[in-house]
């Protein structure tokens, strides 16, 4: 990849051994403190890192050397790296579920000793040939990890439960062994194997539930790179189809889809018929027809007829490739939140340590005659229940399953950001050509005060790029065409042109008038008829009178009556932004029951008109094309992008909405609502969980009615608060 001196590019990069919110938050500052790095994001839920570098300063390579450096890894290969990762997680999976499996059984017997048999002979040393392998074999991760982020001067949830439940075998092994040392001072010599057992069989089943959901939350993704078939047929100079393999495709290629067979690649229909399934991509239930010169996209399903396309996009340039990036950049970037969050994570487990030192001085002190083993088991249980990682994942896996549901639906987020911040908007501008109308202009009326003009006029508007040009050589097509020389655009007006010496205008009232051009009696009544209804109305002059009036309709969509009403009943404003004239804006107001509108704007207005609203203090949504919209999306809070995703929609706007139907709007503020709901569900849980945890842990209840928390029951509570928060933003799949 060719970049200048100055320009950065981002990746994103799988991270591996990272096992808490601590060891996201270590990676992070490491990588932001590397020369040539710009920003760096680490993401705990999706175990990925999104690293702004300049190659000139620091390669991938360098990037990866350093996250080595303090015991973690990153994976650089681009090719198969999702079967590669997936590979890794599966392989966890089955390692993580044999040890909890291995480690529940073998900390059963030490519980029932522990709790109901301890006068049994050689009690202690039976426990203590069952805990062994639990903590030195089953949980030998925790140690291995703890004593390397010690090596580097760091510490994450290993180093806690790797202190806590080494302090209580180590302490266990001396009381069994050693028992006169306590016997001489008149006190009992306990041990506390159950509990360092019991503690990493909690912590191994918690972490294997958290595995299995956090995979859960990335289904949608999975769903979205499953949906790309693994080889294609393509036709060859004979005309016989021949199968391979789908890296091996290239533009041009012939490609032949049968009944029941996903599309390969972007393309365009060159024969055959057929209706294609494309919900997969737009959220559409309904098929699509597809016949030659349609176009087709990667991942969606051919039905019961077959044709043949020719490639047009491969690769990482189709419309799939496109979304799954896009999904996976989403997924993996922070929340506005998440930075607080960040903040906590990475001092969360020195402060932890240090409280845990604290209650153990504490307990010592003024624990009396049991002082030493309270000491130590407030310690060990205070070391125990401290969870940053419910934290670290309160906001991830709720963005995760909000941006995958989202994707599901044919609404592409961008980022975490623009997902949060949409919930907070209260009013939408729209744009009237292909959001609220179909976008497929046709002329219904016209009236010529000269018709020797028409092939002017086609003359003219075939140099227009606009779609209301396209409409009138439609209609006017069989027109023989004439040469027009010093062709003008004239933005939000119209175009001239000059022919045989004479000037030109096709446009909208405001050009003629702005050139002092006569307008007849009868083309004024005409176009005010047909601006009553709802037509926008094309005027055609030469340098000195109007020569004809055209109208062209542009259907309103079905589902736009049906959007508006949705977003204006959640408490939305509704504002419509035209070029057309004052009489057809209002018209389509009317019809579609917006009460706010503006005509005759041209598109350096439309950024205008939403920085006023801005300033009026609401937060704006802005809908358009993504294109010719361009300046008021960027100036817009949240930008929405309509149409088939194009490439310049997708890389301007924070949301794109595959399919043209407005209902996804409400749906996608709807979605923004339940997602910044669950992440302020899972961070309250989270720090609640922290806040009265710990405190109890250390004893503070003790002096009032004697209670002192068991490490077991510490090590569980502190099992299940990661798996909550991943159910409870796994619950934002089913909610509607």
């Amino acid at each position: 990849m060719a970049t200048s001196k100055n320009q950065s590019i981002q990746k994103n990069f799988p991270v591996l051994q990272m096992t808490c919110a601590g060891c996201a938050a270590g990676v992070e500052n490491k990588l932001k403190s590397l020369k040539g790095v710009k920003n760096a994001a680490v993401n705990f839920a999706t175990a990925t890192a999104l690293v702004d570098f300049q190659p000139d300063e620091i390669d991938a390579i360098g990037i990866q050397k350093a996250v080595q450096s303090i015991g973690y890894d990153l994976v650089l290969e681009e090719e198969n790296q999702q079967d590669l990762l997936d590979e890794i997680h599966q392989k966890k999976y089955k390692q993580l579920k044999s040890r909890t499996l291995w480690a529940l059984a073998l900390s059963l017997p030490v519980v029932a000793i522990g709790m109901f048999f301890m006068n049994i002979p050689y009690a202690n040393f039976i426990m203590c040939v069952f805990s062994t392998p639990v903590v030195l074999w089953l949980g030998r991760d925790f140690f291995i990890n703890a004593w390397k982020q010690t090596k580097h001067r760091t510490a994450n949830m290993d180093t806690l439960v790797a202190l806590s439940t080494g302090t209580a075998y180590v302490f266990s092994l001396f009381n069994m062994f050693f028992p006169e040392f306590w016997r001489s001072k008149g006190l009992e010599a306990h041990v506390y194997f159950e509990a360092a057992a019991v503690i990493i069989a909690f912590i191994l089943l918690g972490r294997l539930l958290e595995e299995k959901a956090k995979g859960s939350t990335s289904s949608a993704l999975k769903k979205l790179m499953g949906l790309q078939p693994k080889t294609v047929s393509v036709i060859q100079d004979d005309n016989n189809p021949i199968e391979i393999a789908i890296e091996k495709l290239v533009v041009g290629d012939i490609v032949q889809v049968k009944p029941g067979e996903k599309v390969a690649v972007d393309g365009t229909v060159i024969s055959g018929d057929s209706f294609v399934d494309e919900s997969m991509l737009s959220g559409e239930p309904m098929a699509v027809r597809k016949s030659k010169g349609e176009k087709v996209f990667a991942g969606t399903i051919n039905q019961k007829g077959s044709f043949r396309f020719r490639a047009d996009k491969v690769g990482k340039e189709t419309m799939l490739a496109h979304i799954i990036k896009m999904v996976q950049d989403a997924q993996g970037s922070k929340a506005p939140v998440q930075k607080l969050v960040d903040k906590i994570a990475g001092i969360f487990v020195p402060v932890v340590i240090g409280i845990a030192i604290v209650t153990f001085i504490v307990w010592l002190i003024f624990g009396g005659d049991n002082a030493l083993t309270h000491a130590l088991l407030a310690f060990v249980t205070v070391l125990v229940i401290a969870c940053p990682c419910a934290l670290g994942l309160a906001t991830p896996t709720a963005i995760m399953v909000g941006v995958g549901k989202g994707a599901e639906k044919g609404i592409l987020i961008k980022d975490a950001e623009s997902l949060e911040l949409s919930q907070k908007v209260n009013a939408v501008v729209l744009d009237k050509t292909g959001t609220i109308t179909e976008g497929k202009p046709q002329v219904t009326d016209e009236f010529w005060m000269d018709e020797s003009a028409k092939t002017v006029l086609v003359g003219l508007e075939q140099q227009s790029e606009h779609p209301l040009a396209e409409a009138v050589v439609e209609h006017l097509g069989n027109e023989t065409v004439v040469s027009v020389s010093s062709f003008e655009s004239l933005t939000g007006k119209g175009v001239k042109g000059v022919v045989k010496g004479e000037t030109y205008f096709a446009g909208n009232r405001k050009l003629l008038l702005e050139n002092n051009i006569d307008i007849a009696q009868n083309l004024q009544i005409k176009s005010g008829e047909w601006s009553q209804s709802a037509k926008t109305v094309i005027w055609f002059a030469d340098s000195k009178k109007a020569l004809a009036v055209l109208a062209i309709s542009d259907k309103i969509k079905d589902t736009s009556i049906t959007a508006i009403q949705k977003m204006q009943e959640m408490g939305i404003e509704i504002y419509m932004l035209t070029g057309d004239n004052e009489a057809t804006a209002k018209a389509i107001a009317g019809e579609t029951g917006i009460e706010h509108y503006k005509a005759e704007v041209l598109p350096q207005e439309k950024s205008e008109f939403v920085k006023q609203l801005q300033q009026q203090g609401k937060v704006v949504a802005m809908v358009g094309d993504g294109i010719n919209d361009s300046t008021a999306l960027a100036q817009a809070d949240v930008s929405i992008a309509m149409g088939q995703g194009s490439d310049i929609a997708m890389d301007v706007a924070k949301m794109t909405i595959i399919s043209s139907d407005l209902t996804k709007i409400p749906q996608a503020i709807r979605l923004s609502r339940q997602t910044v709901q669950t992440i302020r569900q899972n961070l309250f849980w989270a720090f609640i969980y922290n806040v009265i945890g710990i405190p109890i842990a250390a004893g503070i209840l003790y002096p009032v009615n004697g209670f002192l928390l068991n490490p077991m029951i510490a090590g569980a509570a502190m099992a299940l608060s990661s798996v909550s928060v991943v159910s409870n933003s796994l619950r934002l799949k089913w909610k509607k």
